[in-house]
């Protein structure tokens, strides 16, 4: 029997992906956004293609502050715009 790939979906473009295709975007429980490569930091997550287009769109339509159920502030969009430059190749 083949393994079976865990699948989510990406806020952005809200096409199905396989998980290690997608960045994580958590919120702690402290309430702090960052993003998370490893996919083991506590928190409710969501996830979004390395690509910053899909995070323009998620932005955009406000899909992260609704999967977080809080507003993010404009310094957490700019950190996580400039965290998505810096994605290592080996992330995904």
């Amino acid at each position: 029997m083949p393994k079976k790939i865990p699948m989510r979906q990406c806020v952005g473009c809200r096409e199905m992906k396989p998980k290690k295709e997608l960045i994580r975007v958590v919120k702690s429980p402290e309430g702090q956004v960052s993003l998370d490569f490893r996919g083991k930091l506590p928190g409710r997550g969501a996830y979004v293609c390395p690509d910053p287009a899909c995070l323009a769109k998620a932005r955009k339509s406000r899909a992260l502050e609704r999967a977080f159920s809080a507003p993010l502030p404009p310094e957490v969009w700019e950190a996580l715009e400039e965290q998505m430059k810096e994605v290592p190749t080996d992330a995904q």
